[in-house]
């Protein structure tokens, strides 16, 4: 470790006073001097393998050739560009480019800076153009930390403590597989519960016609990497085409390759009115965009919404890099073939252990949850020690789910069946340990 190093982890050491506990106590907290494809390089000289993509945003791996010279050469011409004061290439190329990578009539973009700023937008759009006041969103889903976005967020009650959201929220519950009676097709299980359940919620308490917008993670993210039925994300579908209700798809973690096409919208084969991407769109750059058709944005005149450096060049520069990057490298079939081997390699690791309750994921959006193999209740305790045994040997990864028992493994869609089997077999090591 050079001397250099050494200054700044006396910073570390002491971070309580430089940084809110509720930005510098996540875990593990791991000083790290560079990133490079799938790696992180620490400051005490040892290189960590990333299976979380800084929490599911470096889909192309972190600084990709492609994308540091897109930034190098935004800089070169603009850093800072207030888009309707002035109107820049980037901003305007980048739209153009994710028309051509949504499903048909998510057209028009609002570009922003963060993923809780694309469900603002998307939320005052539908309350806007739909002049309703209230929001259906399902237990368990995590949208954001600001206020709005905040109103219908359920994956812990933490996030929302003496905060006083919203009011003008209604949560339905989320189709968990694994909660399907032994008898029961979870595809028809949870569509016919859905329309009972939805049907229960109008008779008693908000009429559908006061309602905007459903939300909804077509992968439950924060909340555990729940998978649904394809069924029962139809039927959202249905019940909010009966009702007038736009259907809000939360696509910020599943976005951009993760579920192993551009979007969960069509891994699903589901169509939203108004979608929300974050994290993967510019490989670490900030940037949001709220999306919806033509004719919805139209209703939404100058002035109702509005942003100083929503769609930056510099990240406008670096998300076209990166689409172009999942094009010419076939991230997407990656994402799907790759995904594949590692659920393989994880049912292995599963049939062996029994702590592992159960493991779940689409394209590389993969989760493990750990069990007390005593009670069968979720262990959060156990998944802490094996992300801190894994780190210790090398490997990065990262928690979900509302005690912490689920592992989430959200490599760089370029990850190799050979960096797979390197993780897992740590993982096994540190299984074996307990």
């Amino acid at each position: 470790m050079n001397n250099e190093n050494q200054d700044w982890l006396k910073l570390v050491d002491n971070i309580g006073n430089y940084l809110a506990p509720s930005m510098a106590k996540d875990h593990p907290n791991l000083p790290v001097v560079k990133a490079e494809g799938c790696y992180y390089y620490g400051a005490d000289g040892k290189k960590y393998l990333d299976f979380t993509s800084g929490i599911a945003v470096e889909n192309v791996g972190h600084r990709h050739p492609k994308v540091v010279e897109a930034i190098k050469n935004s800089t070169d011409h603009l850093i800072h560009g207030p888009s309707g004061v002035i109107i820049y290439e980037s901003i305007l190329k980048l739209a153009q480019e994710l028309q051509e990578i949504l499903p048909p009539k998510l057209d028009n973009f609002f570009f922003g800076n963060s993923g809780t700023e694309a469900i603002e937008g998307a939320l005052k759009l539908a309350k806007y153009v739909s002049k309703r006041p209230y929001v259906i969103s399902f237990t368990g889903g995590f949208h954001g930390r600001t206020v709005g976005s905040l109103s219908v967020s359920t994956s812990k009650s933490k996030y929302r403590k003496h905060l006083q959201p919203s009011w003008l929220t209604y949560q339905l519950p989320y189709a968990n597989p694994e909660e399907c009676p032994a008898d029961q097709d979870p595809e028809v299980f949870f569509a016919e519960k859905l329309e009972k359940e939805a049907a229960k919620l109008f008779q008693h308490q908000v009429d559908p016609e006061e309602v905007a917008c459903m939300i909804v993670e077509p992968v439950l993210g924060e909340g555990g990497y729940i998978i649904p039925p394809t069924s029962w994300l139809k039927k959202i579908r249905e019940i909010c085409d009966r009702h007038g209700i736009l259907l809000i798809f939360d696509e910020v973690q599943t976005g951009f390759g993760r579920t192993g096409n551009w979007f969960a919208a069509q891994t699903f084969d589901v169509t939203p009115d108004i979608m929300a991407v974050a994290k993967g769109i510019a490989a670490g750059m900030p940037l949001g965009v709220t999306i919806a058709s033509k004719e919805l944005m139209a209703q939404w005149p100058m002035g109702t919404h509005a942003t100083t450096f929503g769609g930056n060049p510099i990240a406008c520069a670096a998300a076209r890099a990166s689409i172009a990057v999942i094009k010419e490298e076939e991230l997407l079939e990656n994402s799907r073939e790759v995904g594949k081997y590692a659920l393989h390699r994880l049912h292995d690791l599963k049939n062996k252990f029994p702590i592992i309750q159960d493991v779940r994921g689409v394209g590389l959006m993969i989760g493990f949850a750990l069990q007390n193999v005593e009670t069968g209740e979720p262990d959060g305790e156990a998944v802490m020690k094996v992300l801190d045994g894994c780190l210790e040997k090398g490997v990065l990864f990262y928690l979900c789910g509302n005690a912490g028992e689920v592992i989430r493994m959200i490599p760089p869609l370029t990850v190799t069946k050979e960096q797979i089997d390197d993780g897992i077999e740590i993982l096994e090591e540190v299984l074996e340990s307990m």
